[in-house]
């Protein structure tokens, strides 16, 4: 059973940092890409950041308005990805999940981000 845990969300003041994390469970982590999504109410889920895998060469993918601010990583050893986000803005203020990038699992319950002075 695939499940995702989310955690490290919370208020921040603007220019702040947090550091998200994701403990996944039920999938060969390793062998996946894994990705960062973000949901603000009555919105779709929008795509964040992406952690290829090793094997195709580990490249990250970033949404162009977090770009130079979010850093995504993988630890495959214990299946777990992490979102490093600095310089945050307002604008920012969402629920953070993550899943695995191309397989449509359920979401997991996420974790609040709310970026306010």
């Amino acid at each position: 059973q695939v499940q995702y845990v989310e955690s490290g969300g919370g208020l921040v003041q603007p220019g702040g940092s947090l550091t998200l994390s994701c403990a996944a469970s039920g999938i060969m982590f390793e062998v996946f890409h894994m990705s960062w999504y973000r949901q603000t109410p009555g919105k779709e889920h929008e795509l964040v950041a992406t952690a290829r895998t090793s094997g195709s060469g580990g490249g990250l993918r970033y949404a162009d308005f977090v770009k130079g601010r979010f850093t995504v990583a993988r630890d495959d050893a214990n299946n777990m990805l992490t979102l490093q986000m600095n310089a945050l803005k307002p604008e920012d203020t969402a629920r953070y999940y993550c899943r695995r990038t191309t397989q449509g699992d359920p979401w997991g319950q996420g974790t609040q981000v709310i970026v306010s002075s």
